[in-house]
């Protein structure tokens, strides 16, 4: 009996029945309904949006005999987290007059809008586009925003970063005239030119597009700030004399894992091939071919371009990378990630003027009684001639500012009853978190809403353990799919199951190296107490001059368990 194809998934054959992206879209955003039905929730991902509810209120609506809160999240595609004041200030007002009042500011340099009732999606998305911003490919089985280092440099090196990624972001795009059509046109019109050359095929990705979704980042070995061994496909930058010569590829990052599925795990980017400027959109682009043409379809679990990598090995995968870019690459350059800068506070520009870098903790924009971040920002955009940039630790950089206006700059922020980034404590400035609750459907505990109060619980310990000015990554998730990096932190936690933890530990800041589980189920009230346990075992048996990530993989899991509960705590 012949062997019989593998079943495709559900998704697959959403994609391929849905006319480039289209599918019914146009029709339901017509319909009075409040939410999109199933097929189409899977293709509006693509466009930038996913569907929600508010699951704070889904017992209440359920007794009330009401349906589900639903509404949109829209995140954009802004690369290397580079827009105008003036880009930042009308998502500020979309936030408030079609959304529910705040901004997220994203792991990926990006912006997320919550709280967009149905009829209000294509408005939102067509006032994106009027900004000369997208909301095309930040989501969905495509290659997502690119991240590149948001510092602002007076320098070749930094005008090459910028310029490779913006121009990658248009070579990795889609092509389908279906944006274009269902949020940018008017109704009715037959206008189908999407900026970037709208057509009737994708090139590219062809019509099912990837097997999952596809993430980029660009850095330099100095500065690692966008986390490049997390990515599916990272480069490297080669500097030599002032100049960058080429790129360092990695391949095969990935930080989602489903704990019920052992043949899952979170994966860093194997060192590939090294490329000249003149090669790297046509390799970049043979490496998305490769996966789109053998990333697996048939389970969605397996199918980010770390299983090929393993699968294959990197050998066979860089064999056929080069078989599909038609030349032979050469083996990686010995440069490889030595630091990491977060660029808050202050940095000079090379040009006379200053950045200052804001901790956003979390990445949430809102105003109340106690703090205003937004009217923060709308007064430093008024009074400042400023470019915003996002962080890939989901805070905000201020740029061009005068020597003799940083004072200023200071007190519209402390007027506004925000921590300066220098009032901030080194372990708050370096967490962040996940949105989790209530609003993501892939959430099992809080991330976001609970991180601000462990980090208050931990900041008095360290203090007195002598920590406070030691510098380690802690991030937090509300499920296992990783979406604050948890999986190469310093210390992590993961929510595995209503209001318990898996506590990771022995990752560390340059991002090179995976954690392990410490401890897993680790109930809410006992989080802070671990994490402690752990700090206390590394105050009194480190190296000289280890780090606490590096002091973790070295005594591994039971030699530290042993070492916390002995060790001497605050």
């Amino acid at each position: 009996m012949p062997n019989e194809e593998p079943k495709l998934t559900a998704v697959e054959g959403i994609k391929q029945e849905s006319r480039l992206l289209r599918g019914t879209i146009a029709d339901e955003i017509a319909s009075p309904t409040a939410c999109f039905n199933s097929d189409n929730i899977q293709l509006l991902k693509f466009h930038g949006s996913y569907q929600q509810d508010d699951r704070d209120l889904c017992t209440e609506r359920k007794k009330a005999g009401l349906d589900k809160a639903y509404s949109m999240m829209l995140r954009l595609r802004i690369p290397g987290g580079r827009c105008t004041a003036d880009q930042f200030l009308s998502m500020l007002d979309v936030c408030e007059e079609l959304g529910n009042s705040t901004v997220k500011i994203t792991t990926r340099q990006t912006i997320q809008l919550h709280g967009i009732v149905k009829d209000n999606l294509r408005p939102t998305i067509k006032r994106v586009n009027e900004l000369a911003l997208s909301t095309l490919a930040a989501c969905g089985d495509v290659n997502r925003n690119i991240m590149c280092c948001p510092a602002k440099r007076v320098s070749p090196v930094h005008a090459e970063l910028q310029r490779i990624t913006d121009e990658l972001t248009e070579a990795m795009a889609p092509k389908t005239p279906a944006y274009h059509e269902l949020w940018v046109s008017e109704p009715d019109s037959t206008e189908k030119e999407l900026v970037g050359g709208g057509q009737e095929t994708e090139p590219l990705y062809g019509p099912t597009y990837l097997p999952r979704k596809f993430k980029m980042g660009i850095a330099l070995p100095e500065d690692n700030c966008i986390d490049i061994y997390t990515q599916d496909l990272g480069l490297l930058a080669v500097v030599r004399e002032g100049q960058i010569v080429g790129y360092n590829v990695l391949v095969g990052g990935g930080m989602g894992t489903t704990p019920a599925k052992k043949t899952t795990y979170p994966a860093l980017g194997k060192r590939m091939a090294f490329v000249t400027p003149e090669q790297v959109v046509g390799v970049c682009q043979a490496i998305l071919k490769v996966q789109r043409d053998n990333g697996n379809r048939t389970d969605r679990k397996l199918a980010r371009m770390k299983y090929l990598v393993d699968r294959w090995g990197i050998d066979k995968f860089r064999q056929e990378v080069e078989t599909y870019f038609g030349d032979r690459l050469e083996d990686c350059k010995p440069d490889d990630v030595t630091g990491v800068d977060d660029h808050m506070g202050w940095q000079e520009q090379g040009d006379g003027k200053w950045s200052y870098g804001l901790n956003i903790e979390n990445g949430r924009l809102y105003d109340n009684d106690q703090v205003q971040y937004k009217a923060a920002i709308r007064a430093i955009c008024e009074e400042f001639d400023t470019e915003i940039r996002m962080t890939g630790h989901q805070s905000l950089i201020f740029t061009d500012i005068d020597a003799a206006k940083k004072d200023r700059l200071i007190e519209l922020i402390t007027q506004h009853h925000i921590r300066t980034t220098e009032q901030t404590s080194t372990v708050r400035r370096w967490s962040m978190a996940c949105v989790a609750l209530p609003t993501c459907g892939l959430a099992i505990t809080e991330s976001e809403r609970r991180l601000p109060g462990l980090i208050d619980g931990l900041e008095q310990p360290l203090a007195k353990l002598g920590l406070d000015r030691e510098r380690f990554t802690i991030r937090m998730t509300g499920c296992p799919n990783g979406c604050a990096r948890p999986y190469n932190a310093d210390m992590a936690l993961v929510g595995k199951a209503k209001d318990r933890y898996t506590l990771y530990v022995g990752g560390g800041w340059l991002g090179n190296r995976l954690a392990y589980i410490y401890k897993d189920l680790v109930p809410d009230s006992q989080v802070v107490d671990e994490m402690v346990g752990v700090f206390a075992a590394y105050k009194a048996n480190r190296q000289e001059g280890e780090s606490i990530g590096d002091f973790c993989s070295r005594v591994g899991k039971d030699d530290l368990q042993e070492m916390a509960s002995h060790a001497e705590r605050p």
